[in-house]
């Protein structure tokens, strides 16, 4: 099974992170990492009530920005925020991003 890439830290840059957080599910999806620290994409999928494929689609950008790691474990990856190195590089903006009203996204 392919090894999901996950950028280094250092080589995140803040455009293609705002890139990331630009579409409103893609926010959605790093609230719901947030309540739940570890999840796969079929409780994504469900939760948000969108095809697998665009669920997929969505946790790729947002893990090709640098905002989320994912891990195999079988055929299941399960996907984590990258909460301390972000917070480290971008200071709040996790934390901004999670406190936005629903209505706001």
């Amino acid at each position: 099974m392919k090894i999901p890439y996950h950028p280094p830290i250092e080589s995140i840059h803040f455009t293609k992170v705002l890139h990331a957080l630009s579409e409103p599910n893609r926010v959605k999806i790093i609230r719901c990492l947030n309540e739940s620290f570890e999840n796969n994409c079929t409780a994504y999928s469900l939760k948000l009530m969108l095809p697998k494929s665009t669920v997929s689609h969505h946790i790729k950008v947002l893990r090709e920005a640098g905002l989320i790691q994912a891990r195999i474990e079988g055929k299941e990856h399960i996907y984590s925020l990258r909460r301390e190195e972000i917070e480290a590089k971008f200071p709040g903006l996790l934390q901004t991003v999670i406190q936005i009203n629903e209505e706001d996204i």
